[in-house]
């Protein structure tokens, strides 16, 4: 197809507004929409692979807009009522439609990669891991938007309704949300099987900055949407009932060799990225290749927090501080590790802590390791907070309010001094003793951290 076909299809296609619509939406989504996409370190513009996934999870809107769209494009011919004089050129009909397919194929594509670029350089400008494992899940979200309108057109002509764009939306839409996967467990998952689900172009919204989809998944669904992409092609160029019968095969040969390749367990789908969860170290204080950039910043206090721990705990206490990495559900006590204080970067406590902060924060989760993990779609009692306070004030020797838990310093206070006051009133040996039952229901998640500085359940 040459330029000047292409200039003339997209004069006389809706192919220029379909993209149109696919730029706008999305980044009206993400820029005016407050959402779970500007939030934690799997943020969208945070890193690469966290901005390709939330791309992709946008198409449980965008992927039956494309259809949609590709469907009154396909009217196009039965409207302008010239179907019986194209029939009667001589140029081939597939010709005709390999300019229109292509034509919408290509804009929609640039309108995604558009979209992808936007966070692209938001992510350049800040994350310190370059890689390239992200591309793979751009690029099958993209073919998905170009299989789909060649598909809505193919349909569109096959069925020139003024019914059928609305209701193969909507059709498309259903399918989405039925295939819609889940990010509340562990790993993320889909009420029906895990083979079916992986034949919508949408993936979950991301939770764990450090899942990535697996390449069976990209291999099954790039398989699965050449024989969409197929199907709406051979649909948009059939003259005959019988070709358009035969224009099936292609879509179903596609889900055949999808579901062959497709992983049924979720744990196959999405999968840890080993190369950006590897530790990278400054002496015992280790993050992620993920979070190296952070680093630095972690050093200093890390080492120093260890050291006020080993004064206050002895050989009990943690001697490395390390990211952690295990996938879990939403509320799920977090790793534990004997002679590891593990840190999450999507606590606010310790994320958006510096300097002395830091300390503090550190030695509160290594006295006090939560049980209830905070984030920002999790919130860990307040009780919890104030023990790690108590905890960290008892080996710092001052009672100071920990920040960015989502509770405030007044309800803190409130809870905290109290027992602060009447822990600091017994001698050296007993408030050892109520520290040590402290550190054992914390570690254990069993009991109340704050009850056992407390005193409760002490013999009288």
């Amino acid at each position: 197809m040459n330029s000047r076909v292409l200039r003339t299809e997209l004069r006389r296609s809706v192919a220029p507004w379909a993209a149109l619509v696919l730029l706008a939406a999305p980044l009206a989504l993400l820029y005016l929409i407050p959402g779970l996409w500007w939030t934690g370190t799997a943020r969208w513009t945070a890193q690469w692979t966290s901005m390709a996934l939330w791309t992709r999870s946008l198409l449980i809107l965008l992927w039956p807009v494309a259809v949609g769209l590709g469907a009154l494009q396909g009217l196009r011919d039965h409207r302008s009522g010239t179907g019986e004089l194209l029939a009667s050129t001589p140029r081939p009909a597939r010709h005709r439609a390999a300019a229109l397919a292509g034509a919408t194929a290509l804009t929609l594509t640039c309108a995604f990669a558009l979209v992808v670029l936007v966070g692209a350089v938001q992510v350049l400008a800040g994350t310190g891991y370059p890689h390239f494992g992200w591309l793979p899940i751009s690029l099958v979200g993209a073919l998905s938007l170009a299989a789909g309108a060649v598909l809505g057109m193919g349909i569109g002509r096959a069925l020139p309704s003024v019914l059928t764009p609305p209701v193969l939306a909507v059709g498309a839409l259903v399918f989405t949300n039925v295939l819609r996967v889940s990010d509340e467990t562990a790993v993320p998952q889909a009420a029906v099987p895990n083979r079916l689900s992986l034949l919508s172009p949408a993936v979950a919204q991301v939770r764990e900055v450090l899942f990535t989809l697996s390449a069976s998944v990209h291999v099954g669904q790039t398989l699965w949407l050449l024989g969409v992409a197929a199907t709406g092609f051979a649909l948009l160029a059939a003259a005959t009932p019988r070709a358009r019968l035969l224009a099936l095969a292609p879509v179903l040969a596609g889900a055949v060799l999808a579901l062959l390749v497709l992983p049924s367990d979720p744990r196959r789908t999405y999968v840890v990225d080993e190369a950006a969860a590897r530790q990278v170290c400054d002496g015992p204080v280790c993050v992620t290749k993920t979070h190296r950039a952070r680093l630095a910043d972690l050093t200093g206090p890390g080492r120093k927090a260890l050291r006020l721990l080993h004064q206050a705990l002895g050989d009990g206490a943690p001697v490395v501080i390390q990211e952690g990495t295990t996938p879990r559900e939403l509320g799920a006590v977090p790793e534990r590790y004997d002679g590891v204080l593990v840190v999450d970067f999507d606590d606010g406590t310790i994320a958006g802590a510096r300097g002395d902060a830091l300390v503090r924060a550190l030695v509160a989760q290594g006295m006090a390791p939560v049980c209830r993990p905070r984030s920002d779609r999790e919130g860990g009692p307040a009780v919890e907070t104030a023990a790690q306070s108590i905890a960290a004030g008892w080996v710092l020797g001052d009672l100071l309010p920990l920040d960015g838990n989502g509770h405030s310093r007044a309800e803190q206070l409130t809870l905290a001094e109290p027992v602060w006051r009447e822990l600091k009133a017994l001698p050296r040996e007993e408030q050892l003793a109520r520290i040590n039952a402290m550190r054992a229901a914390a570690v254990g998640c069993e009991g109340d951290p704050l009850g056992a500085l407390a005193g409760e359940g002490e013999s009288p």
